[in-house]
């Protein structure tokens, strides 16, 4: 089983960035981590047709997570404990206007945001990505930072400013 094993060591090897685009996707530890379950776990079903594992895993992330968004249970956050809160490195307040302005955003135009952005893909990358034509992309970028920027008000400045 060669297939078998080349998916576990994609899988092994692509975790942390996966998490990452996850995390900046859904603003949720543990919707990082469904998500990249549902995308290795779909990924698995069809690794032997898979030509670029790196792409497909993007797409299929960022489709899974649009879907999911649409559902009415996406909000349920079932818990008894509150969850242990890591000290993190950097700007915090950063960090955490940014992830509260990313959630503000609808679906598509945070997808559109993580691919370009923070997975430092192209326009033309993140159309195929999510299956749309390259305008539509740059269109929704520009407003999806216009949204930004609006959701961030005056803290935009302060922010960048520390």
């Amino acid at each position: 089983m060669a297939g078998t094993e080349d998916f576990e060591e994609f899988a092994r090897a692509g975790i942390p960035r996966l998490y990452r685009t996850a995390w900046l996707l859904t603003g949720d530890r543990h919707h990082a981590e469904d998500l990249v379950q549902d995308t290795l776990a779909n990924m698995l079903k069809t690794w032997a047709r898979i030509d670029n594992p790196g792409a497909y895993a993007r797409t299929a992330m960022a489709r899974t997570f649009i879907s999911q968004r649409r559902r009415r249970s996406w909000s349920e956050r079932p818990t008894a404990e509150l969850p242990e809160q890591v000290e993190r490195v950097g700007d915090v307040e950063l960090r955490v206007a940014l992830r509260e302005a990313l959630g503000e955003l609808a679906p598509l135009d945070r997808a559109v945001l993580v691919l370009r952005y923070f997975e430092d893909r192209s326009v033309e990358q993140v159309a195929l990505d999510l299956g749309k034509n390259a305008s539509a992309i740059t269109t929704r970028t520009a407003r999806a930072l216009d949204r930004l920027r609006v959701v961030l008000g005056d803290n935009a400045v302060q922010l960048i400013a520390h």
